[in-house]
């Protein structure tokens, strides 16, 4: 196994863990059980601040 058949080799694993974790993250935000924290996190910027 040369370096350049490596270097093919880590690029193409490094696009699958990508893809993996991007699906995971995907996964989490898209769960019925987030939609209740992320529609209170999304009026925070509408919320006054009283201090």
């Amino acid at each position: 196994m040369n370096l350049n058949s490596l270097g093919e080799f880590l690029g193409s694993l490094w696009t699958v863990w990508a893809l993996i974790v991007f699906a995971g993250i995907a996964f989490w935000a898209w769960r019925p059980r987030n939609k209740k924290r992320f529609e209170k996190d999304a009026q925070i910027p509408l919320k006054d601040d009283d201090r």
